[in-house]
């Protein structure tokens, strides 16, 4: 359904059962997928490439240019999943030289005013509350839950299954699967809740909580308890992913909050 008075440029790809309401603006450089829905006054421009039933709330404005002093008009793009919902006012910048693109997978929500800078990568199921802030080139793996007011500087990279407390600012890597505090800002132990909610056996999350204890509790610095883990630790999935996560910190993880 599209009403007279939205702005649909002629050039703009919109699929099956796309509803666009009154004042809302769709550049030409977008393409739409089937059911979504775009509501009055949202703002789709350029190098915007929407999944299948997504919904822009008023005030959302999708594909920005962005707000980095290096972007000087290349055509870049970005690429949002299927089932992602943009409350109003809320901001997604497309990417620059630097990678291109702006990624969001499938299942996120972003809430009111909560902004995701150029270049960004962010996972599927992911949910930004009220107000969070993400820096350019922000990356942000699946399953990752960060309260109101939260705010990541560029460059930092939040594991998967991480819960961020509203209000924590941070410029160290998120490690996987923890719960981070607010005051002071750090790691405050694993998201246990989380990890039941989505099907992960107990003798997993037992696991996981006994590396973090290694990691944060026994004295050796990172690159010790790392080479620990692997000497003394039974193979799986999850200390795998750990293992791997820090290894490739660029920013170094950060520090915990319980002393």
């Amino acid at each position: 359904m599209t009403p007279k008075l939205a702005y649909i440029h002629p050039d703009a790809q919109l699929g099956k059962n796309v509803t666009v309401e009154p004042f809302a603006y769709i550049a030409g450089d977008v393409v739409i997928d089937e059911g979504s829905w775009i509501g009055p006054n949202a703002t789709i421009l350029d190098g915007a490439r929407m999944g299948k039933n997504c919904n822009v709330y008023p005030g959302a404005v999708i594909s920005a240019i962005p707000q980095d002093m290096k972007y000087a008009g290349e055509i870049t793009t970005t690429e949002i999943g299927d089932n992602c919902t943009f409350r109003e006012g809320a901001t997604i910048n497309r990417g620059t030289v630097a990678l291109g693109k702006t990624v969001m997978g499938n299942n996120c929500l972003m809430m009111a005013n909560s902004h995701v800078a150029h270049d960004c990568i962010i996972g599927n199921n992911c949910i930004l509350v009220n107000n969070v802030l993400l820096a350019g080139e922000v990356h942000v793996d699946d399953f990752v839950i960060m309260g109101g007011g939260s705010a990541a500087h560029q460059f930092t990279h939040i594991g998967a299954h991480a819960m961020i407390s509203g209000g924590a600012m941070f410029k160290k890597d998120i490690p996987p699967y923890s719960i981070i505090n607010n005051n002071p800002v750090g790691f405050a132990g694993i998201n246990k809740i989380g990890l039941k909610r989505r099907g992960y056996s107990q003798q997993s999350i037992n696991q996981i909580e006994e590396i973090f204890k290694i990691i944060y509790f026994s004295g050796r610095n990172i690159s010790q308890a790392v080479q620990y883990l692997k000497d003394n630790f039974e193979s799986t999935d999850e200390l795998n992913y750990i293992v791997d996560f820090i290894s490739k910190s660029k920013r170094g993880i950060l520090k915990s909050a319980i002393k």
